[in-house]
């Protein structure tokens, strides 16, 4: 525990690296993956690799984490010794979850709760978990912490693609139409979170390996945006070939990197992007990040 007693809270959406979340004592609330047969909680009942075999007979739908789930973490946080606490949640721009912890969070008595919202999604919303936890440690202020947070997810960029479309379209995160023209002409569309955290296209491209040359070069381009800045990365599986081939390219282009963070996509983001996602983030390094980054060199 850390010396503040705040405890940090997140969702599965925000794919925070098992390793920190494990040192970090970071509570993650599980988002509902749900196949005909029932409900599996993310990353509890049911793991990445076994979503991955099952989706040859059946894509399955989520639904965002019950406000008893949300109270039951907080209560248990509580029980442990915590006096406050954070939570930090994926982009209130694709699910409800935000705004259901704030519901949660305004009916806690005796035990304040500040929800942030990241506006992002996956390895990008979980480096605001990551700085949330660090800051906590530094000894950042509870009142300083929501503010300080937002502004660094307003700065953190996230960019992923996919080799097959099918399964945001089931998810109806793109449309009929950007669906079609992209399998018929080997359109690769490069996705964003925009300023409301929605999914937005930033670029498209002729295949594959130009979808993830150009993702390399509009990271690199934003990191020069900065003095020192923090990448990550993630895919389905967190050790994808191609992604390993396009991480080192990328770090041989920012030279102004602390370290590089990597994850891999929890079951619920699985439902919605299939096994073939590669993505990467950027975003600028702030003191605490880069000192746990320097001690980890």
């Amino acid at each position: 525990m850390n010396a503040q007693k705040i405890a940090v809270v997140t969702d599965t959406g925000t794919n925070v690296p098992a390793d920190f979340a494990k040192a970090h004592d970071i509570r993650q609330i599980p988002l509902q993956i749900n196949y005909t047969e029932g409900s599996f909680r993310s990353g509890v009942d049911i793991t990445s690799e076994e979503v991955i075999e099952r989706f040859s007979t059946e894509i399955p739908t989520t639904s965002l984490p019950s406000p008893a789930s949300i109270r039951e973490t907080l209560e248990q946080a509580r029980a442990d010794g915590y006096e406050r606490a954070v939570v930090v949640t994926i982009s209130s721009g694709l699910s409800a979850t935000n705004q259901t912890c704030h519901l949660v969070a305004n009916q806690m008595e005796d035990f304040p709760v500040a929800v942030v919202d990241t506006r992002s999604i996956g390895v990008a919303a979980g480096m605001t978990v990551m700085d949330c936890a660090l800051m906590v440690e530094a000894g950042v202020d509870f009142d300083l912490l929501e503010g300080r947070l937002n502004a660094e997810a307003e700065q953190t960029w996230v960019l992923f693609s996919l080799d097959e479309l099918s399964f945001l379209r089931h998810g109806g995160r793109i449309s009929e139409a950007t669906y079609r023209l992209g399998s018929a002409l080997n359109i690769k569309p490069i996705f964003e979170c925009d300023e409301e955290g929605r999914y937005r296209t930033v670029k498209k491209c002729r295949g594959r390996e130009r979808a993830l040359k150009a993702t390399v070069d509009l990271i690199a381009e934003r990191a020069r945006l900065y003095k020192d800045v923090v990448l990550a990365c993630a895919s389905a599986t967190g050790d994808d070939p191609m992604l390993e081939r396009y991480v080192a390219l990328l770090q041989e282009k920012v030279g102004n990197a602390c370290g590089l963070i990597r994850s891999r996509l929890s079951p619920d983001l699985l439902v919605h992007t299939g096994p073939t996602l590669i993505g990467m983030a950027v975003q600028p390094a702030m003191p605490e990040m880069a000192e746990w980054m320097a001690a980890r060199a």
